[in-house]
């Protein structure tokens, strides 16, 4: 369109995983424009010095507080966020955080699973497309859900938002693998090949950080929950992809092709869900926006298998950071990202 400008982005935390994949999908996005790149240990160098398949020469410079872009993308350390983030939305700027620092409404939850008081009214609406998509368009700055969040939640929403044949949801333990570039790009000895080859482990059991989010998002808490929950993470030598199991049980017993069924209606109007008949792998949605859902099992007792999967560096942080910023500005959410 002749005098049509593009909006204009900077990422902040650019030279970290999620800040790298933020920086090529707006690279790649038709209808914004990358303006600036800030990082702090990083700043001075290129893209490419980094991440040199990108063959982008811009330099990460320090975060000077000023405002030069039209939206902003946080991709910051938990805690970094909260000094930032006032400012800009005081100016009017577009704005998505890729942290924890806005998500949890609950000022207690957060004190526990961050270990770090903040003020209550820092809370941005929660950005998971699939279930707040009129919230978000509605918004000028918004929280980006966290990986295994996403993953959880995805596999979990159409039976507790719209319970099936009155079938509610009584217990879910739910056990998540992620690739090691979920725990950033800092340097620890732990994550090392030495370590990880050939290895895997489990962490941080029945106290991850998402757990309060999965259950506000799904219309409850930690400390009063509407349905017991069990969370173990896990670590794998994967890169990149997230793959969860969890095991349900509902009031009664619904048969595997009844919720598939179900599946398939609460997600009809959102494209990047897919709802498999058979049974979903990392390597369906590595470097996708995608989240695959299969229901595997049912059993007469009322047990049921969900499995879900995504790439956690996409749909579980940029990628799904991007269709938030496509939905608030009035764009098709799916832009630049299929």
């Amino acid at each position: 369109m002749r005098g049509y400008k593009k909006p204009t982005v900077s990422i902040i935390g650019a030279s970290g995983y999620s800040g790298a994949e933020l920086t090529k999908l707006i690279l790649g996005h038709p209808s914004v424009k990358l303006e600036k790149l800030f990082a702090f240990s990083q700043a001075g160098k290129t893209v490419a010095d980094l991440y040199p398949a990108t063959g982008c020469d811009m330099v990460y410079e320090q975060y000077d507080g000023e405002e030069h872009s039209d939206i902003y993308f946080l991709a910051l350390p938990h805690g970094e966020a909260l000094s930032i983030v006032p400012g800009l939305v005081s100016s009017g700027k577009t704005v998505i955080d890729l942290s924890g620092d806005f998500r949890l409404k609950n000022h207690e939850e957060h004190l526990r699973y961050y270990g770090r008081d903040k003020s209550p009214d820092d809370v941005m609406p929660y950005a998971l497309p699939e279930l707040f998509h009129e919230e978000i368009r509605a918004s000028k700055a918004v929280s980006n859900p966290g990986c295994y969040a996403t993953s959880i939640i995805l596999g979990l929403a159409p039976l507790v938002k719209k319970p099936l044949g009155g079938a509610g949801l009584e217990r879910v333990a739910c056990t998540a693998i992620s690739g090691i570039s979920g725990a950033g790009r800092t340097a620890k000895t732990e994550l090392s090949f030495a370590e990880m080859s050939g290895n895997i482990r489990a962490y941080k059991v029945g106290k991850h950080q998402h757990t309060p989010e999965i259950m506000q998002a799904l219309g409850t808490d930690t400390m009063d929950p509407s349905f017991g929950f069990t969370f173990t993470p896990m670590i794998a030598p994967l890169v990149r992809g997230i793959y969860t199991v969890m095991n349900i049980q509902l009031e009664k017993h619904l048969a595997v092709s009844q919720i598939r069924e179900h599946f398939r209606d609460f997600y009809r109007s959102a494209p990047f869900v897919r709802v498999r008949e058979t049974m979903t792998e990392v390597r369906h949605v590595a470097h996708t926006n995608f989240c695959d859902v299969h229901v595997a099992e049912s059993s007469p007792d009322g047990s049921a298998v969900i499995v879900t999967t995504i790439d956690n560096l996409v749909k579980g942080a940029a990628g799904q950071a991007v269709q938030n910023m496509n939905i608030m500005l009035g764009y098709d959410e799916t832009l630049g990202l299929l």
